[in-house]
Protein backbone atom coordinates (compact mmCIF):
# COMPACT_ATOMS: atom_id res chain seq x y z
CA UNK A 1 0.00 0.00 0.00
CA UNK A 2 1.43 3.56 -1.00
CA UNK A 3 1.85 6.11 1.51
CA UNK A 4 -1.04 8.25 0.71
CA UNK A 5 -3.33 5.70 0.74
CA UNK A 6 -2.02 3.95 3.74
CA UNK A 7 -2.27 7.42 5.79
CA UNK A 8 -5.65 7.53 4.30
CA UNK A 9 -6.14 4.07 5.89
CA UNK A 10 -4.57 5.29 9.53
CA UNK A 11 -7.23 8.22 9.55
CA UNK A 12 -9.99 6.04 8.80
CA UNK A 13 -9.11 3.54 11.65
CA UNK A 14 -8.83 6.72 14.01
CA UNK A 15 -12.42 7.99 12.63
CA UNK A 16 -13.29 4.41 13.40
CA UNK A 17 -12.22 4.30 16.67
CA UNK A 18 -12.92 7.37 18.00
CA UNK A 19 -16.30 8.19 16.72
CA UNK A 20 -19.69 6.67 15.26
CA UNK A 21 -19.27 8.31 12.07
CA UNK A 22 -19.54 5.88 9.09
CA UNK A 23 -15.86 5.63 7.23
CA UNK A 24 -16.58 2.80 5.11
CA UNK A 25 -14.38 -0.68 6.03
CA UNK A 26 -10.59 -0.73 5.92
CA UNK A 27 -8.50 -2.34 3.65
CA UNK A 28 -6.98 -5.71 4.11
CA UNK A 29 -4.60 -6.05 6.01
CA UNK A 30 -5.70 -2.84 8.62
CA UNK A 31 -3.04 -0.90 10.05
CA UNK A 32 -2.07 -1.68 13.13
CA UNK A 33 -3.42 0.43 15.91
CA UNK A 34 -0.50 1.93 16.75
CA UNK A 35 -0.09 3.56 13.42
CA UNK A 36 -3.22 5.59 13.74
CA UNK A 37 -2.17 7.22 16.92
CA UNK A 38 -1.23 10.53 14.42
CA UNK A 39 -4.52 10.88 13.60
CA UNK A 40 -6.19 11.02 16.70
CA UNK A 41 -6.22 15.29 16.71
CA UNK A 42 -7.90 15.17 13.15
CA UNK A 43 -10.52 12.75 14.32
CA UNK A 44 -11.47 15.50 16.86
CA UNK A 45 -11.95 17.95 13.85
CA UNK A 46 -15.57 16.62 13.02
CA UNK A 47 -16.83 16.26 16.97
CA UNK A 48 -16.15 19.43 17.56
CA UNK A 49 -17.61 20.81 14.06
CA UNK A 50 -20.71 19.31 15.35
CA UNK A 51 -20.87 20.89 19.03
CA UNK A 52 -20.67 23.93 17.26
CA UNK A 53 -23.37 23.45 15.04
CA UNK A 54 -25.49 22.18 17.62
CA UNK A 55 -24.82 25.16 19.99
CA UNK A 56 -25.76 27.69 17.15
CA UNK A 57 -28.49 26.07 15.74
CA UNK A 58 -29.94 25.60 19.49
CA UNK A 59 -29.17 29.27 20.22
CA UNK A 60 -30.84 30.67 17.01
CA UNK A 61 -33.89 28.72 17.96
CA UNK A 62 -34.09 30.74 21.39
CA UNK A 63 -32.92 27.44 23.76
CA UNK A 64 -30.92 29.30 27.26
CA UNK A 65 -26.92 29.14 26.46
CA UNK A 66 -26.81 26.92 29.25
CA UNK A 67 -29.91 24.53 27.72
CA UNK A 68 -27.91 24.85 24.21
CA UNK A 69 -24.68 24.06 25.69
CA UNK A 70 -26.14 20.94 27.20
CA UNK A 71 -27.40 19.30 23.40
CA UNK A 72 -24.29 20.51 22.15
CA UNK A 73 -22.62 18.25 24.81
CA UNK A 74 -24.68 15.34 23.95
CA UNK A 75 -24.42 15.37 20.22
CA UNK A 76 -20.37 15.16 21.12
CA UNK A 77 -20.62 12.40 23.34
CA UNK A 78 -23.64 10.64 20.63
CA UNK A 79 -20.80 10.85 17.71
CA UNK A 80 -18.05 9.63 20.31
CA UNK A 81 -20.10 6.78 21.36
CA UNK A 82 -19.57 8.04 24.96
CA UNK A 83 -16.18 6.70 24.99
CA UNK A 84 -14.30 9.26 26.72
CA UNK A 85 -16.86 9.57 29.08
CA UNK A 86 -16.76 5.91 30.04
CA UNK A 87 -12.80 5.85 30.27
CA UNK A 88 -13.15 8.74 32.84
CA UNK A 89 -15.54 7.42 34.94
CA UNK A 90 -13.76 3.57 34.84
CA UNK A 91 -11.11 5.42 36.35
CA UNK A 92 -12.97 7.36 38.49
CA UNK A 93 -14.24 3.98 40.49
CA UNK A 94 -10.61 2.92 40.08
CA UNK A 95 -8.54 4.93 42.03
CA UNK A 96 -11.46 6.07 44.38
CA UNK A 97 -12.01 2.46 44.99
CA UNK A 98 -9.23 0.27 44.21
CA UNK A 99 -7.32 -0.96 47.39
CA UNK A 100 -4.32 -1.35 45.26
CA UNK A 101 -2.75 -1.90 41.37
CA UNK A 102 -4.70 -5.50 40.80
CA UNK A 103 -7.41 -4.13 42.26
CA UNK A 104 -8.15 -0.73 40.51
CA UNK A 105 -6.95 -2.91 37.05
CA UNK A 106 -9.71 -4.72 37.91
CA UNK A 107 -12.39 -2.21 38.79
CA UNK A 108 -11.76 -0.35 35.94
CA UNK A 109 -12.51 -2.79 33.55
CA UNK A 110 -15.75 -3.82 35.24
CA UNK A 111 -18.73 -2.55 33.31
CA UNK A 112 -20.71 -1.19 35.79
CA UNK A 113 -20.54 2.16 37.02
CA UNK A 114 -20.04 2.75 40.31
CA UNK A 115 -20.66 6.25 42.61
CA UNK A 116 -16.93 7.65 41.95
CA UNK A 117 -17.60 7.30 38.26
CA UNK A 118 -21.23 8.90 38.21
CA UNK A 119 -20.24 11.54 40.50
CA UNK A 120 -17.02 11.96 38.21
CA UNK A 121 -19.47 12.09 34.87
CA UNK A 122 -21.96 14.78 37.09
CA UNK A 123 -19.10 17.01 37.50
CA UNK A 124 -17.16 17.04 34.26
CA UNK A 125 -20.61 17.19 32.52
CA UNK A 126 -21.52 20.18 34.62
CA UNK A 127 -18.60 22.35 34.42
CA UNK A 128 -18.17 21.86 30.86
CA UNK A 129 -21.67 22.48 30.54
CA UNK A 130 -21.42 25.67 32.58
CA UNK A 131 -18.37 27.17 31.16
CA UNK A 132 -19.68 26.47 27.41
CA UNK A 133 -23.19 28.42 28.21
CA UNK A 134 -21.13 31.12 29.50
CA UNK A 135 -19.65 31.73 26.63
CA UNK A 136 -23.17 31.53 24.40
CA UNK A 137 -22.76 32.66 21.28
CA UNK A 138 -18.94 33.66 22.04
CA UNK A 139 -18.24 30.41 21.89
CA UNK A 140 -17.22 30.42 18.03
CA UNK A 141 -16.29 27.62 14.96
CA UNK A 142 -12.69 27.41 16.19
CA UNK A 143 -12.52 27.54 19.63
CA UNK A 144 -14.66 23.93 19.06
CA UNK A 145 -11.70 23.13 16.71
CA UNK A 146 -9.18 23.41 18.81
CA UNK A 147 -10.29 21.88 21.67
CA UNK A 148 -11.60 18.98 20.34
CA UNK A 149 -7.80 18.30 18.40
CA UNK A 150 -5.76 20.00 21.06
CA UNK A 151 -7.52 17.23 24.03
CA UNK A 152 -7.03 14.26 21.51
CA UNK A 153 -3.32 15.40 20.72
CA UNK A 154 -3.11 15.03 24.63
CA UNK A 155 -4.28 11.60 24.17
CA UNK A 156 -1.69 10.82 21.65
CA UNK A 157 1.10 12.25 24.13
CA UNK A 158 -0.03 10.21 26.91
CA UNK A 159 -0.01 6.97 25.12
CA UNK A 160 3.34 7.49 23.88
CA UNK A 161 5.14 9.03 27.08
CA UNK A 162 3.15 7.08 29.66
CA UNK A 163 4.21 2.60 29.38
CA UNK A 164 0.98 0.59 28.96
CA UNK A 165 -0.21 -0.48 32.71
CA UNK A 166 -1.91 -4.11 30.87
CA UNK A 167 -0.31 -6.29 28.82
CA UNK A 168 -3.78 -6.07 26.37
CA UNK A 169 -6.27 -3.78 25.99
CA UNK A 170 -6.42 -0.53 24.43
CA UNK A 171 -3.87 1.52 26.06
CA UNK A 172 -1.61 -1.43 25.12
CA UNK A 173 -2.31 -1.74 21.64
CA UNK A 174 -2.12 2.29 21.34
CA UNK A 175 1.48 2.71 23.19
CA UNK A 176 4.77 3.25 22.00
CA UNK A 177 7.15 5.71 21.21
CA UNK A 178 5.70 8.76 19.35
CA UNK A 179 8.50 8.93 17.08
CA UNK A 180 6.96 11.69 14.23
CA UNK A 181 3.32 11.06 14.82
CA UNK A 182 3.03 14.16 17.10
CA UNK A 183 3.62 15.94 14.33
CA UNK A 184 0.41 16.58 12.44
CA UNK A 185 -1.73 17.07 15.36
CA UNK A 186 0.76 19.70 16.69
CA UNK A 187 0.92 21.57 13.66
CA UNK A 188 -3.04 21.92 13.22
CA UNK A 189 -2.67 22.29 16.84
CA UNK A 190 -0.46 25.40 16.16
CA UNK A 191 -2.02 26.65 12.79
CA UNK A 192 -5.97 26.91 14.82
CA UNK A 193 -3.84 28.32 17.91
CA UNK A 194 -2.52 31.10 15.88
CA UNK A 195 -6.24 31.93 14.40
CA UNK A 196 -7.84 32.23 18.11
CA UNK A 197 -4.43 34.18 19.42
CA UNK A 198 -3.55 33.95 23.17
CA UNK A 199 -6.73 32.56 24.58
CA UNK A 200 -5.49 29.30 23.03
CA UNK A 201 -2.19 29.85 24.45
CA UNK A 202 -3.50 30.04 28.03
CA UNK A 203 -5.71 27.31 26.96
CA UNK A 204 -3.43 24.68 26.07
CA UNK A 205 -1.27 25.67 29.30
CA UNK A 206 -4.54 24.85 31.02
CA UNK A 207 -4.82 22.06 29.72
CA UNK A 208 -1.26 20.40 29.96
CA UNK A 209 -1.30 21.45 33.53
CA UNK A 210 -4.49 19.87 34.10
CA UNK A 211 -3.62 16.64 32.62
CA UNK A 212 0.51 16.60 34.21
CA UNK A 213 -1.21 16.40 37.49
CA UNK A 214 -3.56 13.41 36.66
CA UNK A 215 -1.22 11.72 34.79
CA UNK A 216 1.66 12.24 38.01
CA UNK A 217 -1.49 10.01 40.14
CA UNK A 218 -2.20 7.53 37.66
CA UNK A 219 1.44 6.87 37.35
CA UNK A 220 1.82 6.66 40.97
CA UNK A 221 -1.37 4.33 41.43
CA UNK A 222 -1.17 2.53 38.13
CA UNK A 223 2.40 2.90 36.62
CA UNK A 224 1.28 3.43 33.10
CA UNK A 225 -1.63 4.31 31.19
CA UNK A 226 -5.18 2.29 29.87
CA UNK A 227 -7.26 3.25 27.45
CA UNK A 228 -9.86 4.24 30.17
CA UNK A 229 -6.59 6.80 30.99
CA UNK A 230 -6.58 7.70 27.95
CA UNK A 231 -10.39 8.40 27.49
CA UNK A 232 -9.60 10.79 30.80
CA UNK A 233 -7.16 12.49 29.88
CA UNK A 234 -9.19 13.69 26.60
CA UNK A 235 -11.95 14.79 28.71
CA UNK A 236 -10.18 16.66 31.23
CA UNK A 237 -7.55 18.61 28.75
CA UNK A 238 -11.44 19.52 26.98
CA UNK A 239 -13.04 20.60 30.04
CA UNK A 240 -10.50 22.39 31.04
CA UNK A 241 -9.77 24.50 27.72
CA UNK A 242 -13.38 25.44 28.08
CA UNK A 243 -12.95 26.55 31.56
CA UNK A 244 -9.84 28.67 30.13
CA UNK A 245 -11.95 30.05 27.19
CA UNK A 246 -14.82 31.31 29.92
CA UNK A 247 -12.46 32.61 32.32
CA UNK A 248 -10.99 34.87 29.45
Amino acid sequence: MTGPRRRAEELRLALMLLTRLPVGRLVDPPPPLSAARWAYPLAGLPVGALGWAVLSLALAAGAPPLAAALLALGGMALVTGGLHHDGLADLADGLGGGRDRPHILDVMRDSRIGSYGVLALVFIIGVEAAALGALGPDADLGQFLFAAAASRLAMLCASGWMPPARDDGLGHSAAGGLGRAWAPGTVLCLALGLLLGPPALAAALVATLAVAAVAARVQSRLGGQTGDVLGAVQRIAEVAMWLTFAAG
